[in-house]
């Protein structure tokens, strides 16, 4: 298998980046599941946009003081500075955003923000987004899609990206050749026992990235969002309650019902202050008071929130619910400069696999749509522009560096992924 470009994953970096190719390259996307099991559907609460030139200092500094100030301040410069081109894109592409009765934009606010300037469609953003951009993907001609076909290895020769290994959705191994390799597995949620991510998510670009002795930043940098709702006795994927139902008001409170914490914290802060709770009270959750936001908001803004609240018995207009904290992103992952090149030649990581500094220790709500779709678009008009990839020529199969029995080496280099992230043996890793 021949392609100009292999794309490795079919989340919204790894669409937006296809889409931003010239359509004289051939573009494969390859997808471990079906091209809609992807976080980037998931993503409820909205994506962030510079409303004007007097938000810039306010917005940087929101997003260094939620990452403690670890953040690369550069790549922070670039994501808000590109935030308004992005959703001018998006529109173009059909994407709806939430308007005011004068046609405008109706902007949220999300934990740790000191302004509006969150862009939502009712509680199913990412959704809007990334199934805007898969529709345009289908329609372009250049761009191949490729359902159950899963990353065993990147081939590669003295440093330099030749393509991966695929084992493709018949169950046969392929080696797919690709002038430029692009990085967009997404996340590691499928590594812990509690997790608002799909189960499939299980970081092999990071355990790729371990064998190959590609460069990792931050590899420990794990985000746990503080309010997902309690389920006992399931290991399927925790359904999240947005940062957004709690910017619009939505109180916490503990077994007796008193309010104990600032709602607006950072993640990280939040998350420490439910479980200390839940140490002093002895209970595996507390209590989420949605009754705050008038009916007609929580109908208009939070629509899947308020139908998953029903399906599980709780009325929210009625009663509060329990929430817990759960592993939800990670803000480490294989290092990228600010063209998200990472440290082997014709090799690119995008999207949540991918750390080119933004986050810092923690993650500002709602940049992680934002700051994929960035640097995705930098990838694209660095491979368009030739990237940094030596002229090697086609090296012969039995020259390149790939394992041979792929499965046992993944699960091998997975395992040491969880010791690189958490510090603990596979299968200790929980929220």
């Amino acid at each position: 298998m021949k392609t100009d470009v292999l794309i490795i994953g079919s989340g919204c970096s790894g669409l937006y980046c296809a889409l931003h190719l010239p359509e004289t390259m051939q573009a494969a996307v390859i997808t471990k599941s079906d091209l809609e099991s992807s976080d980037s559907f998931l993503a409820q609460g909205g994506i962030c946009m510079l409303r004007d030139e007097a938000d810039y200092q306010s917005y940087f500094e929101d997003t260094l003081r939620a990452g403690h100030y670890e953040n690369d301040r550069k790549s922070v410069e670039i994501m808000i500075r590109a935030s308004r081109q992005v959703i001018e894109d998006l529109v173009s592409c059909g994407v709806r955003f939430q308007r005011g009765e004068d046609g405008s934009f109706a902007f949220t606010r999300e934990g740790a923000h000191s302004r509006n300037r969150i862009l939502y469609y009712k509680d199913i953003t990412g959704k809007e987004i990334t199934q805007k951009l898969l529709d345009m993907a289908r329609k372009r001609p250049n761009i191949r899609l490729l359902e159950h076909t899963q990353l065993l290895d990147i081939a590669c020769r003295d440093n330099v990206c030749q393509g991966a290994v695929l084992r493709m959705a018949d169950g046969s191994s392929v080696l797919a050749r690709a002038d430029f390799t692009v990085l967009a597995t997404g996340g590691i949620g499928g590594l812990y026992a509690h997790s608002t991510n799909y189960r499939h998510l299980t970081g092999d670009a990071i355990a790729v990235a371990l064998k190959h002795r590609i460069a990792l930043k931050n590899a420990d940098y794990v985000q746990i969002h503080p309010t997902a709702f309690y389920e006992s006795g399931t290991q399927r994927r925790s359904f999240l309650i947005s940062e957004s139902v709690r910017g619009e008001g939505a109180r916490l409170y503990d077994k007796n019902g008193m309010r104990f914490v600032d709602e607006l914290l950072p993640r990280d802060q939040l998350t420490q202050a439910i479980l200390a709770q839940m140490r002093k009270d002895g209970t595996l959750f507390v209590w989420e008071d949605l009754r705050t936001i008038p009916k007609e908001e929580l109908d208009a803004h939070f629509p899947n929130i308020v139908a998953y609240c029903a399906s599980m018995g709780y009325d929210v207009t009625r009663e509060c619910i329990p929430v817990v904290p759960a592993q939800h992103y990670y803000m480490g992952g294989i290092q990228t400069d600010y063209s998200s090149r990472t440290s082997m030649a014709g090799l690119y990581a995008v999207g949540e696999t991918a750390c080119n500094g933004v986050h810092g220790r923690n993650r500002l709500a709602s940049n992680s749509l934002l700051e994929s779709l960035v640097f995705a678009k930098r990838a694209a008009e660095d491979i368009a522009s030739g990237g940094n990839l030596p002229q090697l020529g086609i090296v012969p199969l039995a020259e390149l560096d790939a394992g041979c029995d792929y499965e046992a080496a993944l699960q091998e280099y997975r395992a040491a992924a969880v010791q690189k992230i958490c510090g603990k043996e596979q299968g200790a890793c929980s929220a």
